[in-house]
């Protein structure tokens, strides 16, 4: 499929994760296709922190991380990039809240919501998960969301027993 760029450059905030085989190079890989898609720039990378699994199916710890990209995609078109982007992480979609090599989620694109069938953003949910929030307070904890800032919305979430790591991206 052939992605379509916009002629403006939006700001766009992605949150990467994953539990399954080496998930800091699985992350690294993305970054770079990320970056090195002409549509494309990384402006920013969250420290990276190891947190408790959510959801019902019981699994191992995660790595989680957030980003912050420019692109001149439309945000339909960026999904479809980041979904290749996991697909070529080897992800498959198996079991929801299951484990994963990779899962690249659109938190915010711009400053207006985004409704479709198939993407919502501002990310549903995102203020209520801390392994969301931290990170992504460490690249846009001034930016304001639902009335707070992110780094509000971190600080007011319960230690769910989040660690930052010495992991570079």
């Amino acid at each position: 499929m052939m992605l379509r760029p916009m002629a403006e450059r939006v700001v766009a905030y992605l949150g990467l994760g994953g539990n399954v085989g080496d998930v800091a190079a699985s992350m690294r890989a993305a970054l770079r296709q990320l970056d090195d898609h002409p549509a494309c720039s990384l402006t920013a990378v969250s420290r990276v922190y190891h947190t408790p699994p959510w959801g019902p199916v019981e699994q191992d710890w995660y790595l989680n991380a957030c980003v912050r990209i420019e692109t001149s995609l439309s945000a339909p078109d960026l999904l479809s990039l980041v979904l290749r982007i996991e697909r070529d992480a080897g992800r498959v979609r198996e079991t929801r809240w299951g484990p994963r090599t990779l899962d690249i989620d659109i938190l915010l694109y711009g400053a207006a919501p985004v409704s479709l069938e198939n993407l919502t953003i501002p990310h549903p949910r995102m203020t209520e998960r801390a392994f969301v929030m931290a990170p992504l307070a460490d690249i846009a904890g001034d930016l304001v969301l639902e009335g707070r800032t992110i780094g509000e919305h971190a600080e007011a979430l319960p230690d769910e027993g989040l660690k930052v790591t010495d992991i570079v991206l």
